[in-house]
């Protein structure tokens, strides 16, 4: 029988059964699926299927289309409660990345990848709404500092096996994959049998909401999806086709990625507490301007392998400062938004998704250079938004242009 546990309440379950326990285990098992996929996907695809650029980026389209159609999250949400929800997303994500070898075709990979993706982009558009619903304004920075170290913990774990053994036990993709979305479906169900029902003090809205005072969210959701585009697709697909880098080795990279997460996560949850969002959104788009041009410059100026490992990385850390863009919401919003949003949110986020990299992928063939010129472009529009964040963020203090005086819901 369902269990069903106020916030308030969940104060008095043993502490491994507390909402944020919980968010902890789910931090810990989306990763392990997600980043297996990532670590193995552009070899997989190069040496199996004999992908090129443009392929690449049609199968990153396709990835994108469940995050575009995020929204559907509101519809969903009437009948399924959003813990629910985001555990069968989160199981979904397991099973499709388990069975991603049996599919080695163009046709198979973009099916199982379609797959995979909705469990990943429900997952997380419910996990987000969850993050801001059951953690405390005051608390959420440092918490989230913390699960982001948690998932780079997992992955850690994850990516150790995979150099570690890759080539000493003479490992398969399919076995990976399996190993990998394995552990993820395992997790999911145990914690959709081991937890009760959380609710939360205020009700959410289960409708589409769209509301003029969020417009400066909005717009630098936009710009943090298009520009994740670039990173995402091709600054790992370039170390694989540019430099020729291995599994093992592309491992190796993304190891260097989660210990200095681990390391440095929780201070950059710190960092936003400290500093707010403006300042730290801010720092965050000058240096990825900084990164995405010296990323030109490996193909212009011709620097080597090393500049373009530590611009990965550097790259990787930056990306990390977006939880601000969580608090910044969370700051502004009306609690009963916050499901809702979360959704629209997604979907706003993935609008360039869904074209920028099949168009991005024809450029690569022109110009890879040219793609990250322009990721240097959206970076500096990203950096002029982030100004507009005031130094107290609130409901009705939005931007710099709004009064500090609350005003009611538009």
């Amino acid at each position: 029988m369902t269990q069903y546990v106020t916030l308030e309440d969940a104060k008095r379950q043993p502490f491994w059964r507390r909402p944020v326990a919980l968010l902890f285990l789910m931090a810990l098992a989306m990763p392990i699926a997600f980043n297996t996929w990532s670590a193995l996907l552009n070899n997989f695809v190069i040496e199996v299927a004999d992908f090129d650029g443009s392929d690449i980026g049609l199968l990153h389209t396709v990835r994108e289309i469940p995050g575009f159609l995020a929204v559907g999250v509101i519809a969903i949400i009437i009948f399924v409660r959003e813990q629910v929800l985001g555990l069968v997303s989160l199981a979904l994500l397991g099973a499709a990345t388990a069975v991603t070898a049996w599919f080695p075709s163009m046709g198979g990979i973009l099916t199982i990848t379609m797959l995979s993706s909705i469990g990943f982009h429900y997952y997380e558009t419910v996990n987000q709404s969850l993050q801001l619903q059951w953690l405390k304004i005051e608390d959420a920075p440092r918490m989230l500092g913390w699960l982001l170290a948690a998932g780079s913990f997992a992955t850690l774990v994850a990516y150790l096996a995979i150099m570690a053994l890759w080539e000493t036990l003479g490992l398969s993709y399919d076995t990976v994959y399996l190993a990998g979305g394995g552990v993820t479906l395992v997790i999911a169900v145990f914690a959709m049998l081991a937890y009760p029902q959380f609710e939360a003090p205020t009700p959410q809205i289960k409708k589409m909401v769209l509301r003029r005072r969020y417009w400066l969210y909005y717009a630098m959701q936009f710009m943090a999806g298009a520009r994740r585009q670039i990173f995402v697709v091709f600054a790992g697909f370039m170390m694989v086709e540019r430099f020729g880098y291995e599994v093992h080795q592309i491992t190796a990279l993304y190891l260097v990625n989660l210990i200095a997460n681990m390391i440095l996560a929780p201070l950059m949850g710190r960092a936003v507490g400290h500093f707010g969002e403006r300042r730290t959104l801010g720092f965050e788009y000058i240096g990825l301007v900084c990164v995405f041009l010296a990323y030109g410059g490996v193909y212009y100026l011709g620097w080597g392998v090393v500049v373009a490992a530590g611009l990965y990385v550097l790259d990787h850390l930056f990306f990390g400062l977006a939880l601000a863009l969580k608090t910044y919401f969370q700051k502004i919003a009306d609690p009963a938004d916050i499901a809702p949003t979360a959704a629209v949110a997604f979907t706003i986020n993935h609008i360039a998704a869904v074209f920028l990299p099949v168009l991005l992928g024809l450029l690569w063939l022109v110009s890879p250079a040219a793609v990250f010129f322009l990721a240097a472009g959206m970076a500096a529009i990203s950096f002029g938004l982030a100004m507009l964040i005031p130094r107290h963020p609130m409901p009705g203090n939005e931007t710099i242009f709004a009064s500090a005086v609350p005003q009611a819901a538009e």
